[in-house]
């Protein structure tokens, strides 16, 4: 065999190759990849999964068309475990209404299953369908709301998407909480719509909750 030759057999039959083309090759390869700073390895290298669809983004196709005698306002959606807004069209005549026509306006809204649109971004709701909300009684705080369940009986997240929903209009607010009560005899109770609430609504038994004198 001659120098420099490396013969290999298949099927019985030698093969033969020169190595000095290849090693020039190697040696060429290693030579440009040095010199552009890039460090060679013989270890495949796992580089991830291919990024996937950034969740809770709404392309502007899927975003809802308003119509002239209708405007629209912010509800909360769970999307990734967090509470994420989505605008919702609104009756014109919402604006200056009964603080109890509009609670039962922004209610009907989260309680609805959100269209293709949102699902495919990850968005759901955890408030019940079958949920009402009526006025307050006598001797109830000014600005107070009763819903056909206990508030502390509903899901962490169900709560959190109402109060902070409620939270974004002004004729819901008072002193800086929503107020909620049940059906029941219970006192109702202030709620705050806070940063944690919005970030981590399923971690709380409920939102925070403010004495109302």
């Amino acid at each position: 065999m001659k120098r420099g030759d490396v013969t290999y057999r298949e099927r019985g039959r030698p093969l033969r190759w020169r190595t000095a083309v290849p090693l020039a090759a190697v040696l060429a390869a290693a030579t440009l990849a040095s010199g552009c700073g890039i460090r060679t390895t013989t270890v495949p290298v796992d580089a991830g999964a291919a990024p996937s669809r950034v969740p809770c983004r709404l392309s502007s196709s899927d975003a809802a068309t308003r119509s002239p005698d209708r405007m629209s306002a912010e509800v909360y959606l769970v999307c990734a475990s967090q509470l994420v807004t989505v605008d919702r069209p609104m009756p014109a005549d919402a604006v200056g209404a009964a603080p109890v026509e509009v609670a039962r306006a922004l209610l009907k809204e989260i309680q609805q299953a959100p269209p293709a649109s949102e699902r495919r971004a990850g968005f759901t709701t955890a408030v019940p369908a079958g949920l009402r909300v009526d006025p307050s009684r006598d001797g109830d705080p000014a600005g107070a709301l009763r819903l056909s369940s206990q508030p502390e009986d509903l899901s962490a997240e169900a709560l959190a998407q109402l109060v902070c929903t409620y939270a974004e209009s002004e004729s819901l607010v008072q002193d800086g909480s929503v107020v909620l009560g049940g059906p029941g005899d219970y006192p109702p109770r202030g709620y705050l719509c806070t940063s944690q609430t919005k970030s981590r609504p399923g971690d709380l038994a409920t939102p925070d909750a403010v004495r109302l004198d």
